[in-house]
């Protein structure tokens, strides 16, 4: 539904079981018809919805698809940013950066809380990185084609960028003793989000203006890097 009313042009067919769809399919399929975009319907192996298993671990196989092609995200860093640069220097806004995630189910995670706070931007790193796969478009829930990104070569590079175009950058790291709690929503910041295991990269942590974390409170020491990037969103959104 977001491709179809983001990008119309980038879904190719969409494909139903045989008959007449029911429920978000039918909607999907009547948008699509809107676009001349192909509806094609057909028959589903009855035991599909039982999945197969692959690698030992149980599939479920859709019994409807659309086949969208890949969205080619916004072709620089300065392009991504500029609605940075051109804003009122008091105004607030908040941009994204993930330092070599490499699990898909946690970068699409952090495009739909991206998405729900009105994130502007995403930046990522195309390196040691998990490649923009069905699997995150699918855990995005329709993120990846509200919220603009830009996939960059080099991130140190796009951070300067950033801080031309007037962003203050926010790294984080479970080591930071300064707390998520002493950050205001009082300014342009691009939040930064460190890998899984190392957490940000020295170069890209030396880049930053401040660095913060999220004190434990419990036995549990540490957070999964999605969960800890939708705290620091919520944190960081400036109220509407």
């Amino acid at each position: 539904m977001a491709a179809l009313k983001h990008r119309p042009d980038d879904v190719r067919e969409i494909r139903v079981p045989a008959g007449k769809p029911y429920g978000a399919w039918a909607d999907v399929a009547d948008i699509a018809r809107s676009h001349q975009i192909s509806v094609v319907a057909q028959q589903v192996d009855a035991g599909a919805r039982r999945g197969k298993k692959t690698h030992g671990k149980s599939e479920r196989i859709g019994i409807a698809t659309a086949i969208v092609s890949e969205h080619p995200g916004i072709q620089t860093p300065a392009k991504l940013l500029s609605a940075a640069s051109e804003a009122d220097q008091n105004d607030s806004g908040l941009w994204l950066a993930l330092d070599c995630l490499q699990d898909p189910h946690n970068v699409g995670a952090i495009f739909r809380t991206a998405a729900f706070f009105g994130v502007k931007g995403i930046l990522l790193t195309k390196d040691r990185s998990a490649p923009m796969t069905g699997t995150v478009y699918d855990v995005a829930a329709g993120g990846v084609e509200s919220v603009p990104f830009c996939l960059v070569p080099n991130l140190a590079k796009s951070l300067d960028t950033a801080k031309k175009s007037g962003l203050w950058l926010l790294g984080t790291s479970e080591h930071e003793s300064t707390s998520y709690v002493d950050i205001l929503p009082d300014r342009q910041w691009l939040l930064v989000i460190g890998n899984e295991e190392k957490g940000l990269r020295r170069l890209t942590l030396d880049t930053c203006d401040v660095v913060c974390g999220i004190p434990p409170q419990g036995d549990v020491t540490s957070l999964n890097a999605s969960v800890a990037a939708a705290i620091m969103v919520a944190r960081l959104s400036p109220p509407s």
